[in-house]
């Protein structure tokens, strides 16, 4: 029955999708430079955590349900595209912001709090119940017995914490953070476009159609 799932593809189009730059890869990296290692680790574990969540829900059948309900995708829809428009004034502010390096660090919160943005950046990121939907619904064939979705599941989730655990180290070294710090301003002036960007396309678009 493992041969039967195409594993090897699912990985592949799971390694695409979680790696490419987005949200949640954003927010890994300007945590990591701003705040240091382990607040970045912190957020990378939070996203884990929901792409974890999502990823089992679309293997058990969730995430179809919540397709065809399209209100509570919808309310999904709306409270990720309003976090990420949040997350661009905040980006903003720090951007438009003339307090120096030392102070910026002092505003950053715990380790709890940072866990807590990652997580609610995946949860309430409607591409991720579309994209694990499409996943397992292309690469799993049907009557697949729970001990092989389990591999899937297992599978993808050691491919993102690879994948999230990486950016946080990358960004969080010692070049990356001097690197931040000299252009600061202008790296959250681009964290801020994108998060707006970002929230306003997940308003606008027809995620369902």
């Amino acid at each position: 029955m493992i041969s039967e799932l195409h594993l090897p593809l699912i990985l592949i189009a799971a390694f695409v999708a979680i790696a490419s730059p987005g949200p949640a890869t954003l927010a890994i990296a300007g945590t990591s430079m701003n705040a240091g290692r382990g607040h970045g680790l912190a957020v990378a574990a939070g996203v884990m955590t929901g792409s974890l969540f999502w990823s089992s829900a679309a293997a058990f059948g969730l995430g179809a349900i919540m397709l065809a309900n399209a209100w509570a995708f919808e309310v999904i829809r709306y409270i990720g595209a309003g976090y990420l428009l949040y997350l661009a004034v905040k980006s903003a502010r720090a951007a438009l912001s003339r307090a120096p390096m030392a102070q910026s660090r002092l505003t950053v919160t715990s380790y709890g709090a940072a866990y807590r943005r990652g997580l609610t950046l995946h949860l309430t990121n409607p591409k991720a119940v579309l994209f694990f939907g499409s996943l397992y619904s292309v690469g799993v064939p049907a009557q697949v017995p729970p001990a092989a979705l389990l591999v899937i599941i297992g599978s993808v989730a050691l491919l993102g914490a690879v994948i999230f655990f990486g950016y946080a180290l990358i960004f969080s070294s010692a070049p990356m953070v001097a690197a931040y710090t000299r252009l600061r301003r202008w790296f959250e002036g681009v964290f801020a476009v994108v998060f707006a960007f970002a929230g306003f396309k997940i308003l606008t678009a027809r995620l369902g159609g």
